[in-house]
């Protein structure tokens, strides 16, 4: 069968919101030879007014445009999806999660790495991890729904801190001091493992070098569903620099 020139092992169809501005050169800097990433924006109107009573409204019109981005990327029929945004995936526990799965799959035929089953695998992977805590650029309502969804999976979620950043741009701002001041916070002798969460939070860097100085496993959400992804599609490869999972399972 004839393949892609470039993506000759998998084209990868990645889902984002429109606003984010990270996931995509993550992800480009995450992949293999041989693999592509072909990023399908999910229209997303910016908000300088985001809170947490706003918070779910504007999560659902997000939602609400989704399908549309993922009927769009299957027109350069790509092998398998991914899905570059986090908080659509987090609503309703575990049911909610595969929920979005099956209704992807009805849509494109096609499997899809989302950020929390990504995280949950990750973290299964490390073996011995119960009791987390959790970063999110997000609003209390939302971090309720992550905690939520790790309930549901077995974890413990110990501590967790909402930035509240006020635009879906904005997350793209919050700096490494900032998180890495917001991961010290959170840090503590009852906590496993620390898991960001969020898309558009620039973290594979940050948590790969907090893990040095922790001396646990930090997960970034766009490095755990990357991995999730190759690992889904029999790509082994380790890789050095982005984090634990990708350099030792």
């Amino acid at each position: 069968m004839s393949r892609d020139i470039l993506g000759w092992r998998k084209l990868f169809g990645v889902m984002g919101p429109s606003t984010n501005t990270v996931v995509q050169p993550d992800y480009d800097m995450l992949r293999p030879a041989g693999v592509t990433n072909h990023y399908s924006r999910i229209f997303t109107p910016d908000s300088d007014a985001v809170s947490n009573e706003s918070f779910r409204a504007g999560i659902a019109v997000i939602s609400g445009n989704t399908m549309d981005a993922v009927r769009s990327v299957m027109t350069c029929h790509p092998d398998y999806l991914v899905m570059g945004m986090s908080a659509i995936t987090f609503f309703g526990g575990r049911k909610g999660a595969d929920d979005f799965v099956a209704q992807v799959r009805d849509v494109s035929g096609l499997g899809i790495s989302i950020g929390r089953h990504s995280c949950t695998a990750a973290l299964n992977a490390f073996g011995g991890i119960r009791r987390i805590a959790v970063l999110t650029p997000y609003w209390p309502v939302m971090n309720a729904e992550v905690a939520r969804y790790f309930g549901d999976m077995g974890f413990s979620v110990v501590r967790d801190i909402a930035l509240q950043c006020r635009s879906w741009t904005g997350i793209a701002q919050v700096t490494p001091a900032e998180c890495v001041a917001a991961l010290k916070r959170l840090d503590g002798d009852d906590v496993d493992a620390i898991v960001q969460v969020g898309t558009n939070l620039s973290m594979i860097r940050v948590a790969a070098a907090a893990e040095l100085w922790l001396g646990k496993p930090v997960l970034a959400i766009n490095t755990a569903t990357y991995w999730h992804a190759l690992r889904a599609n029999g790509i082994a490869e380790k890789r050095e620099g982005c984090g634990r999972i990708f350099e030792e399972h």
